[in-house]
């Protein structure tokens, strides 16, 4: 009961004021309001992405001592385990960049539920809704209110009927999943200098991740009203968007 009511003062309350004020400024629009949301998340979230940056980051540094690591130690057991000592000297977490994967996942599971009982809300409901949003009477509907739930060719409380929407998250899951573990390709072809790859954890862990991530997407995704699938669109364009500037500063610092 108590982590219930913590959950509804944390996430589900606030996003739903949220997305009913960005409503009422965007013109009765939820596709824009979504946009919004996902915009002013990005930005509140945006701490939780240093890790990933920063294992990028680490990563490349080490790579000449993991090289060295792959052709000293042949036996893989004994390679994992001074492997892991590297990470573990230089402050590396393996799984680090899922945590930012994680909370996206946990704000999913609020925007479903703020979804599923406004997107589908109806002049019976309205009440309910007006009940839970702050005391301001520019964010309360009238009563009897329909809600607007269409946008371009969606109806954002149905899965996309066109798969469009779920296969362009899938594509942008893939390009965040590729910056996010660029450093993926330069392990391959260290693990390709011994017959079993399975030798190099880190490699391993992010090879299945670039794809895994894309495949579970498109899946969930084809189900999912297309309110959700069109914030984790956005939001997926948002952090390779950021990556992206990410890199180019990098590239620039080092020149």
């Amino acid at each position: 009961m108590v982590i219930s009511e913590i959950y509804n003062t944390i996430l589900y309350i606030p996003i739903l004021n949220s997305l009913v004020f960005f409503y009422h400024l965007l013109f009765s629009n939820f596709g824009l309001a979504i946009i919004a949301i996902t915009v002013v998340i990005r930005i509140i979230t945006y701490p939780l992405s240093k890790p990933m940056m920063e294992l990028s980051k680490k990563q490349k540094e080490i790579q000449p001592e993991l090289d060295r690591l792959k052709q000293k130690y042949k036996n893989k057991q004994v390679f994992a385990q001074k492997q892991m000592a590297l990470y573990k000297e230089k402050g590396i977490n393996p799984a680090a960049g899922c945590l930012p994967q994680i909370i996206q996942l946990i704000v999913i599971i609020a925007l479903y539920r703020v979804f599923t009982n406004l997107l589908s809300t109806n002049g019976v409901m309205i009440s309910e809704i007006n009940s839970l949003l702050y005391n301001f009477d520019f964010l309360k509907f009238a009563e009897g209110a329909e809600l607007n739930t269409k946008f371009l060719y969606l109806n954002l409380s149905n899965p996309d009927q066109f798969f469009i929407l779920p296969v362009l998250a899938a594509v942008a899951q893939y390009l965040m999943s590729r910056f996010t573990m660029k450093t993926s390709t330069k392990l391959e072809k260290i693990a390709k200098d011994t017959p079993d790859k399975t030798d190099d954890v880190m490699y391993n862990m992010q090879n299945q991740m670039v794809y895994l991530m894309p495949i579970m997407t498109l899946v969930i995704g084809y189900r999912l009203p297309s309110g959700l699938v069109l914030y984790w669109f956005v939001s997926t364009l948002l952090i390779v968007l950021q990556y992206f500037v990410s890199n180019k500063r990098t590239q620039k610092a080092s020149s």
